[in-house]
């Protein structure tokens, strides 16, 4: 069964305590990447960018960086200090989002999904 489904795709086997921790972030992660980027594209905006300029700023960097991790097969947080100069402008915007709770801010948004999976599956 394994090999059926590597044909469309990674297959992953893990408990079956852990299917809805799967979809809090593979099934509905495209929507936390989506969101991402229209939170980029409105701050683009903001910066007074047009909503084209700005969502071909947004998309382009989200493709390109996915595309890098993608190939590269680094870690992200690898990744992330090579494109992070310290003292930088980079390492600056960095630390906002990391002082702003983004590691808590996650682990209530998986749980919040877990938690609704849980209610649905209850029925």
């Amino acid at each position: 069964m394994r090999s059926l489904f590597a044909t469309v795709g990674q297959v992953l086997v893990v408990r079956e305590d852990q299917i809805n921790a799967i979809a809090a972030v593979s099934g509905s992660g495209p929507a936390y990447l989506f969101l991402y980027v229209e939170e980029m594209t409105a701050a683009a905006r903001r910066l007074g960018f047009t909503e084209e300029q700005a969502a071909a700023l947004a998309e382009g960097t989200v493709v390109g960086a996915a595309e890098l991790l993608r190939r590269s097969g680094e870690d992200p947080a690898e990744l992330r200090r090579r494109v992070t100069s310290p003292k930088g402008t980079t390492e600056q915007a960095v630390n906002v989002l990391q002082d702003g709770g983004w590691p808590e801010l996650f682990d209530r948004a998986f749980a919040a999904n877990i938690r609704r999976s849980e209610e649905l599956s209850a029925g």
